[in-house]
């Protein structure tokens, strides 16, 4: 017999009574407010054709890396998942592809996807038992029949999420055209870019010097000369900027930045695009690449993004197989304080600069990062971030950070998804843990709850919007 799904209104809260009410309070404060949405990787050819989900399967399953690496880690084949590999499309049923998911759901327990997915199959499909392998045709066939409606359509699906804004990410090679067809619509929904360069700003990536070749067609500019490579992404953020873009974004190793001449600049440039450089100095092309983007974020105002601490696909026979992003990306070690000195001391005194840092070593919170944006006027925090966009990673962000960098140099939450249903349960679980965590100071006489009501509107929805210029 088929066990009942459903979502206690009190989950996440404290299990302190007093602590618990005042975390209710807020929340009820900050739920319904609009969601801002200012990075991701939602694909906007979605929202441009308007073309409905095929099935439970390409809607919850397919994009969902953070679901991988979990199956993976327990033998599962991502083959049998539909998951296409280098060679071509699938050809795994997506009802059998559902049906292995829905016999490991139980692999979950404890994580934030089940948190997010049992959030989504309640509130946006209205299912009403638990998921496992004997309910995972009853739920196939409700989600994929309640996909063929009108009210599910992606558009449609954006207004009832009720975002306000949301930020796609794409490569300096891709192109804008679905941005173009959503702005040429009579749909009012908000959906923008941010410019993701790391394809051509990284030596060591596998694609780099076709990259490059591709950069200069789309940009008329001559990449294989230092200036002209500059001029090249100066133009393809204005082509970024013309359809929505506030931000750029940087995935890169390391937090590392450098502040060489320009004489040294050009030397290094020339090295890294004839193929002859060591990891050195692949390492110092990209950290000079963080300061020229700063250059020019003053001149157009995007706001400069940094992701750095992932080593990349570290499963090399994955990586091969079946490519970037499925779930065999690993967080490292990284450090702050030393390698963002060069561009602080650059430009870190400078507000009309915005830099929003990332990271996935939580070791650095305390330590290095918030000191460093509870001084420097440019510089922000990110939120907790993919490994530890959970409930635990958000408690020990607010925790270990709140006391250096305050509420006011940290930009709200972002969701950072390709998993579109999940934003609104992600969004939700920031808002109940940041509630929670404020109904302690204000327990504990460190926060009037008016003030309290006010930062909880803040976190949801004011710093986001304030800090990505939305």
């Amino acid at each position: 017999m088929a066990k009942p799904l459903s979502l206690d209104p009190n989950r996440l809260f404290p299990s302190d009574l007093i602590q618990r009410s005042i975390a209710r309070e807020l929340y009820e404060g900050v739920a319904a407010l609009p969601i801002i949405s200012p990075h991701g990787h939602t694909d906007p050819r979605w929202f441009a054709d308007n073309t409905p989900f095929a099935d439970a399967t390409e809607l919850l399953l397919a994009p969902d890396h953070y679901l991988f690496r979990m199956l993976y880690s327990q033998g599962v084949s991502l083959e049998k998942l539909g998951v296409p590999s280098r060679n071509g499309a699938t050809t795994t049923d997506p009802r059998e592809a559902w049906r292995l998911f829905s016999e490991h759901y139980h692999l979950f327990r404890g994580t934030p996807s089940r948190i997010w997915l049992d959030h989504v199959f309640a509130n946006v499909f209205d299912i009403d038992i638990r998921l496992d392998e004997t309910t995972a045709d009853h739920y196939f066939d409700v989600i994929t029949g309640a996909l063929a409606g009108e009210n599910f359509k992606p558009r449609a699906l954006f207004d009832r999420f009720n975002i306000e804004a949301l930020a796609t990410t794409e490569g300096p090679n891709d192109s804008l055209d679905p941005h173009k067809k959503i702005a040429a619509s009579d749909w009012n929904g908000r959906v923008i870019s941010a410019y993701r360069p790391d394809p051509v700003v990284d030596p060591e990536h596998e694609d780099f010097q076709n990259a490059l070749d591709q950069f200069a067609k789309i940009t008329g500019e001559d990449t294989r000369q230092w200036r002209g490579y500059l001029n090249a992404h100066r133009r393809r953020r204005a082509d970024f900027i013309a359809i929505g873009a506030t931000s750029s974004d940087h995935g890169h190793p390391t937090a590392q930045t450098a502040d060489l001449s320009d004489r040294e600049c050009e030397a290094l440039f020339n090295k890294v695009i004839t193929g002859d450089f060591d990891t050195g100095e692949a390492e110092l092309f990209r950290a000079q690449m963080l300061t020229e983007m700063a250059k020019m974020s003053l001149d157009d105002g995007l706001v400069l993004q940094i992701h750095p601490g992932s080593f990349r696909n570290h499963n090399d026979w994955l990586f091969k197989t079946y490519g970037r992003d499925k779930g065999a990306d690993i967080p490292m070690r990284t450090d702050y304080v030393g390698a963002l000195q060069p561009l602080l001391n650059r430009f870190g005194n400078d507000s009309a600069l915005s830099i929003i840092v990332f990271t996935l070593d939580e070791t650095s919170y305390s330590r290095e990062l918030a000191p460093l944006a509870g001084h420097y006027p440019a510089l922000k925090l990110g939120p907790a971030w993919w490994f530890h966009d959970s409930p635990e990673g958000m408690r020990r962000f607010r925790e270990q950070t709140t006391e250096s960098a305050g509420f006011y140099n940290t930009v709200g939450f972002n969701d950072d998804t390709r998993a579109f249903a999940s934003i609104p349960a992600r969004h939700d679980v920031s808002r109940r843990v940041d509630c929670s965590f404020l109904a302690r100071l204000v327990a504990e006489h460190r926060l009037e709850i008016e003030e309290a009501h006010e930062v909880a509107a803040d976190l949801a929805y004011r710093l986001a919007k304030r800090a990505y210029k939305l």
